[in-house]
């Protein structure tokens, strides 16, 4: 009992200690901006420079998609920009930019079964994997980067099936630990990968990247007032305006993991 009088006094506590002026928003974005520290790393600069609280719901890009295009956020931030263009073009999102990008790569296992370490061309190596049915890990979630992955097995010309393509519909991290796990290749963005690799203690490594089709573009983009009345879309363009703004650009481009390397690059128009 009286562990549940402190509980709730502890709750009463929290409610009159918020300012009656907080402003928060809700963000649906992707895994890898939450596995990577960034939201961590930006999103108390953001409530110092604007006021607003953001309240993140880190799934895929396509998850994150959906909850927008329902008004169960007021703004997403996700990485797969063909999808995020027709969602615009469709009526569900409005103010659509650009704001920052990294690459994805290619991990796996150190002795690299396939033998696709030192090609170039991620298509290759792709068809390489499947045709010496080397074991591959899979998003399967309709994420940014299971959207990438899809489209390069398409480019490809194979349709990948079988005990050595494992589709998980787990997030980033949970899915490089799988691919770590089954000693099998898997395509992730490079945040995660830096940002996991040690504190997951993973023992695989990066066996292909700097392909030019592995670009990584990250955009942000409010929903539509129109479909959905209830959304706070001033309070979400500042949130927005800030991320796209000189100092939101600096914050992003000074974000590093523990070992210094920068995760993303600004580049917001």
């Amino acid at each position: 009992m009286k562990k549940l009088v402190i509980a709730i006094l502890s709750v009463v506590l929290i409610a009159a200690s918020a300012s009656a002026d907080d402003v928060r928003i809700r963000c649906a974005s992707t895994t890898s901006t939450q596995n990577s520290g960034l939201f961590d790393y930006i999103l108390p600069l953001v409530k110092e420079a604007t006021g607003i609280q953001v309240d993140v719901v880190a799934v895929g890009t396509g998850a994150s998609l959906e909850i927008g295009k329902r008004g169960d956020a007021d703004v997403v931030f996700v990485h797969a920009k063909e999808l995020e263009l027709k969602a615009a073009e469709e009526g569900y999102f409005v103010d659509r930019h650009d704001v920052m990008y990294n690459d994805f790569v290619i991990i796996g296992p150190p002795n690299d079964p396939a033998g696709i370490k030192g090609m170039k061309s991620v298509t290759e190596a792709f068809r390489k994997i499947a045709e010496r049915k080397a074991p591959f890990v899979s998003r399967g979630d309709k994420s940014g980067t299971h959207t990438k992955e899809r489209s390069i097995w398409k480019k490809a010309e194979v349709n990948p099936a079988g005990e050595w393509y494992m589709e998980v519909g787990q997030g980033m991290a949970k899915t490089q630990r799988i691919a770590d796990e089954k000693r099998a290749y898997t395509l992730t963005d490079r945040g995660t990968w830096l940002a996991a690799r040690d504190a997951d203690k993973l023992e695989m490594t990066i066996i292909l990247e700097g392909d030019p089709e592995l670009f990584n573009q990250y955009g942000v983009m409010v929903v539509s007032p129109r479909k959905h009345a209830d959304v706070k879309y001033d309070d979400a363009m500042k949130f927005v305006k800030w991320l796209v703004s000189p100092e939101g650009q600096k914050a992003i481009g000074s974000f590093r993991d523990k070992n210094g390397n920068q995760l993303f690059t600004p580049n917001a128009l």
